[in-house]
């Protein structure tokens, strides 16, 4: 079958029975135009095929409605949430998303920012403060907007999005406190490059200092982000002289790792031995016992980031920084010690 030649604008509006310039207005600015005509244009863009020319409209705007983002990991099903969210706001802003992972490898960032930069990205979404400084020479470079994301730094000038990985910390090493707890270990994730896990640390052991204990350095059990990650921890814990009461952990995947590797072992949680998570993850209330956690805003992350990122590239320059709110959520898995 012959096809035909690939409709225009003016075919759309010649069918909607429109101007040339209502029928451009109705798919630009659609809020601005009469419903009815936004109808007929938009049945005669379903009838016609028609497809916006996305390369010509670039060239007009010098834009190409297209925002990157790079994250540590696609694994973890915290940032799939994040993703999710930012690429839906995106949507409905106009733009659209491409996503890459690093792997935990920072030393990738660079060259994944500057394939992005060569497609001729709008703006980039960054995770964490943390990063090479020629990430940040490259985007200033290219005057490219970005925001970072997930982490705060309230000291800095650069756009962020997120909470205090020190105040979640805190809340929860303080929550394990009330519970009685004395013996602590925490798995906080791995530290190098990993701003955000360094402040997991500060804030453990800030709310142990001001309930008059300490962290032992033994028990700061630095483990990747995931199952494995919490399962070797716990052999960790289990093959020291001494046991903690309870094991702090820096995400959910290291939690229910750990749980896992306590039911291998015989260790019954949280009787043996509490644990708890952070992030709120779906399937931390789905374990047995469910897991005791730090909801972060994860949804909002996402959104906020959209709007930011595009506030930053239609020209704001004044931009707050404030850091988003976490809640403990106490569940089995943290017992009260006696």
């Amino acid at each position: 079958m012959a096809i035909g030649p690939r409709p225009v604008l003016e075919d759309v509006a010649r069918l909607a029975g429109v101007s040339l310039g209502s029928a451009s207005r109705a798919l630009s600015v659609p809020e601005l135009v009469k419903p009815a005509t936004l109808e007929r244009v938009n049945r005669a863009v379903e009838q016609l095929g028609y497809v916006r020319n996305g390369s010509a409209r670039a060239l007009a705007s010098r834009r190409t409605m297209t925002i990157a983002a790079i994250y540590p990991s696609l694994d973890n099903p915290i940032f799939a949430v994040s993703i999710q969210s930012l690429q839906q706001t995106l949507w409905d802003l106009g733009y659209q998303l491409l996503v890459a992972s690093h792997d935990y490898r920072p030393e990738r960032e660079v060259g994944l920012l500057r394939s992005f930069v060569e497609r001729g990205v709008d703006a980039v979404v960054l995770v964490g403060t943390d990063h090479d400084d020629a990430v940040f020479e490259l985007l200033s470079q290219y005057k490219i907007p970005y925001v970072l994301t997930w982490s705060v730094d309230t000291s800095s000038q650069r756009p962020c999005v997120g909470f205090s990985y020190f105040d979640a910390a805190f809340k929860m090493a303080q929550a394990v406190i009330e519970y009685g707890h004395t013996e602590i270990a925490l798995c906080p994730g791995q530290s190098y490059r990993n701003e955000r896990v360094r402040a997991r640390i500060l804030g453990t052991q800030a709310a142990l200092e001001s309930a008059g204990l300490k962290l032992r350095p033994e028990w700061i059990i630095e483990q990747p982000f995931t199952f494995e990650g919490g399962r070797s921890a716990v052999r960790q814990v289990l093959g020291g002289v001494q046991r903690p009461t309870v094991l702090i952990c820096g995400n959910d995947l290291i939690a229910i790792g750990a749980m896992a590797e306590c039911r291998e072992q015989n260790i019954y949680v949280p009787v043996e031995l509490s644990i708890t998570g952070s992030d709120d993850i779906e399937l931390a209330n789905m374990v047995d016992p469910p897991l005791t956690t730090v909801h972060v805003p994860k949804v909002e992350i996402g959104s906020f980031a959209a709007h930011r990122v595009v506030s930053l590239i239609e020209g704001a320059t004044a931009l707050e920084v404030s850091p988003l709110s976490t809640r403990v959520v106490i569940r089995g898995s943290l017992r009260k010690v006696t």
